[in-house]
Parts: C-alpha cells; sequence; structure tokens
C-alpha cells in the first residue's frame, strides 16, 4: 500500500510530501488488585500523509496532514491526496526545504513483547504492600512498534522499538478516610527497579496525603522538587534553544552564550541522547527524517548548539538539526544528603505544575509537600509555589545523584531558591 501511495504522491503535482507509516503490534492486560481481569492482542497501523504547496509563485509554502487508513483504496487516497494539496494552499509560511538524505543508524531493536509484559507483571507482584497502602488496579500497555519513514527527497528510513506504558491506582486507608493515587509511567521496556521504587513512593505519599496540616504561608523559601515535575523545570532549558523560540523571537538564548548571567549555582549541563536505557524514544531518526546524534545542548550553563524541527531550523541555516527526543542532565555538584539541609519545602505532589518556556514563570498547587524547619518533617498540602525561572537559573543547586523518567535523565534533587509560597492556612 505504501508504495502505491508513494506513486500517487508522485503523480499529484504537489510540491513536496511526506509519509508516516506506523505498524504497532503487542498486548494489552488489566489487573484487577493482582487478578487479571482481561487482555487482548492489539494489531494496529498507523498512516500520516502531509504536502507541500507553493503560493504565489514561490513566495509562500504551505502544508497540511491528515491520517489515511490501510484499508484505504486507490481512489480513496487519491481524494485525500488531492484535498491536502488544496489546503495546502491555504497556509502561508516561508519557503524551507525538507530533511535531504543524512548517514545515520536506524533503531533495530529486537523487541519480545510477551517477555517485557511478564516483566512488568512480575514487578507488581513483587511490589511491597501493607494493610493500608496497596495496588487497586493496573492496565499495562507493550508495544512492538515499525515506523517507516519517506519523503520528497528520497529519505527512506525504518526503525523498530519497543513502546510500554502502564498505569497504576494505588490505595491508601487511615481511620475510615481513603485515597487513590494514579501514576503513569511510560518507558520502552520495564525497569523494574525504577517502577517499585516510584511506586512504593506513590503508597507512602497516599499514607502521608491522610495526615497532612495546611502549608504555611512561607512566603520566600527553598523548594527542593524530587520527582517527574522537575522535567518540567529542565524542559525549560531544551525549549529556549529550539530554533522556533528563537527565530520568533520568544527566546533571546544563542549558541555561546550563558542562560543567565552571574551564574552563582550549579551550572547546567543539557545532552541530546541518541539513546537512553529503556527511554520509549530511542531513534536513529525523528519524526521528520532528521538523524539523532549525541550532541551538548548546554555545557557548564552556555549555550553550544540548538536544535529542533526543521521548518525553524531551516529558516536559521541549522542544516544538521533535529528534534531531540532524549535528554540527559547534568552539573550537580551536590549529595543528595547535602541538599537536604537546613529548612526547606520538598514538593513531591502537584494538582498541575507548569513551567511557561517564554516568560519563566513557574506555577504549582501543591498537593503534598514535607515542610522541614530544621528539626521536624511535617506532611503538608494546600497552597502554591511560584516564581520566575529567569531568577532561579541564577543560584539553582542540583544533586550529582540521577533519576530518569522514560526520555529524560535528570538529577535526582532540584533545589530552587528563593520561591514564593503561599500558605493554605486560613
Amino acid at each position: 500500500m505504501l508504495d502505491k501511495i508513494v506513486a500517487l504522491l508522485k503523480e499529484s503535482g504537489v510540491h513536496a510530501w511526506e509519509l508516516s507509516a506506523v505498524k504497532e503490534r503487542g498486548w494489552e492486560f488489566y489487573f484487577i488488585r493482582h487478578e487479571l481481569d482481561q487482555h487482548r492482542a492489539k494489531d494496529l497501523e498507523y498512516i500520516q500523509i502531509r504536502v507541500y504547496q507553493l503560493i504565489e509563485d514561490g513566495k509562500f509554502m504551505g502544508s497540511a496532514s491528515a491520517d489515511l487508513s490501510p484499508t484505504a483504496t486507490e481512489a480513496e487516497a487519491k481524494k485525500l491526496i488531492q484535498d491536502l494539496a488544496y489546503r495546502a494552499t491555504l497556509v502561508k509560511n516561508k519557503p524551507y526545504t525538507l530533511n535531504p538524505p543524512r548517514p545515520g543508524q536506524p533503531m533495530e531493536a529486537p523487541v519480545d513483547v510477551a517477555a517485557i509484559a511478564e516483566d512488568f507483571i512480575r514487578t507488581m507482584d513483587a511490589l511491597p504492600e501493607t494493610d493500608t497502602e496497596d495496588v487497586n488496579s493496573y492496565e499495562i500497555f507493550v508495544s512492538d512498534k515499525v515506523r517507516r519513514f519517506l519523503n520528497s527527497e528520497g529519505v527512506d528510513v525504518t526503525e523498530r522499538y519497543p513502546d510500554s506504558m502502564i498505569e497504576v491506582v494505588v490505595n491508601a486507608r487511615k481511620d475510615g478516610h481513603e485515597i487513590e493515587l494514579y501514576r503513569n509511567f511510560t518507558s520502552g521496556s520495564c525497569d523494574s527497579e525504577a517502577l517499585k521504587r516510584d511506586l512504593s513512593k506513590a503508597m507512602a505519599y497516599g499514607r502521608d496525603r491522610l495526615r497532612t496540616r495546611p502549608t504555611p504561608n512561607l512566603e520566600k523559601a527553598d523548594v527542593l522538587f524530587s520527582g517527574s515535575d522537575a522535567c518540567s523545570i529542565y524542559e525549560y532549558f531544551v525549549d529556549r534553544c529550539d530554533p522556533a523560540m528563537i527565530f520568533r523571537r520568544m527566546s533571546d538564548w544563542t549558541v555561546g552564550k550563558p542562560v543567565a548571567e552571574e551564574l552563582l549555582g550549579d551550572k547546567v549541563n543539557v545532552f541530546a541522547r541518541r539513546e537512553l536505557p529503556n527511554s520509549s524514544r530511542n531513534q536513529g531518526f525523528d519524526s521528520e527524517g532528521a538523524p539523532i546524534r549525541d550532541c551538548c545542548i548546554i555545557q557548564d550553563g552556555v549555550v553550544r548548539e540548538i536544535l529542533g524541527r526543521r521548518m525553524f531550523s531551516c529558516y536559521m541555516g541549522l542544516e544538521n538539526s533535529f528534534h531531540p527526543e532524549n535528554i540527559e542532565v547534568t552539573g550537580g555538584t551536590a549529595s543528595e544528603e547535602e541538599l537536604r539541609n537546613g529548612p526547606y519545602l520538598e514538593a513531591v505532589e502537584f494538582s498541575d505544575f507548569q513551567v511557561d518556556e517564554m516568560t519563566g514563570d513557574i506555577f504549582g498547587e501543591i498537593r503534598l509537600g514535607y515542610w522541614h524547619d530544621g528539626e521536624t518533617v511535617t506532611p503538608v498540602s494546600g497552597g502554591s509555589v511560584s516564581g520566575s525561572m529567569f531568577d532561579f537559573v541564577k543560584d539553582m543547586r542540583m544533586s550529582r545523584e540521577q533519576a530518569q523518567y522514560d526520555t529524560m535523565r535528570i538529577p535526582a534533587l532540584t533545589l530552587l531558591k528563593n520561591v514564593t509560597v503561599t500558605g493554605a492556612e486560613g
């Protein structure tokens, strides 16, 4: 079918085109407590077509995309391409070229879906539970994905990789009260140790949520991030090195310049990684066919490379650019023990945590935190944290130890100083 679609695209007279097809085969398991409720196999295929058209004698270029059913007839495919060719003329962007063929090594990982699923089930069976904290239910999704990408410039790459997800609901009970916490973990294969660690924490957090006090109105305090919400802090660094942000003047970061003046704390290092253990996005090429490579984006707080998708990369003359799928962050100089000295608020659960890549503003509503006053530790909830990364980046601290959350490996602890903490007390 793909060869026929390519032939139709070539015959259509469109200026350029991209074609992406994914075949996904795997299993889904649904457990109540630890009893299997149901399971099913999946065998899916997705096809997406994007066409490009030049407008007003090449002054502008537009694009349009749509999904095509793998069971579509030749007539249906031809009609869709014609519709896309028209819709593309309604969009006006500065012209650019698609990715040309460049040297790269596609990922061709052997995928044993049954073995990965078994690892998840064994890990869940071995999870330590108590009379008051346990697993309510969980669902496992494991896939063997094969993705082929082609474009009109001659790129034609096929990759194979595992893609997994587990959704878990844990319960905690105390004195007639009960709380549920939901967790969603994505990965390539199963990282048993990390899954046990994070779910054990979730059950402990559920227990502590039942005995919290209102967050005090601290005004300004050091806040320690020890969970996956810290990924948003480091995504801020990656986003501000994106050509789309820079070209549109939403970021003033440039190669050779520090991310802030007078860096007093730890200086962040950000790397694009072609591969991370158990990542669900270990791929040799990005979604537009550009080869992915290991490289340094920020070194000791200084921007070293601008990376992003093809359109804005092309506008900025960045021919070796790509969209990074895996990110690693280093630069911490302190141990976890050293970062846990003195008064601080450890924020572990938010109802929502955001970092605005353009303004630098952060905001999060606290579901669970631990107020360390120097002598005692009190579970707290309610209130919020806020401030600006423009200020925090100058004196932030990071642990030498790392933790991985699917496609991101970051410092296990991140300390932001002088954060505004609005309390929940009356």
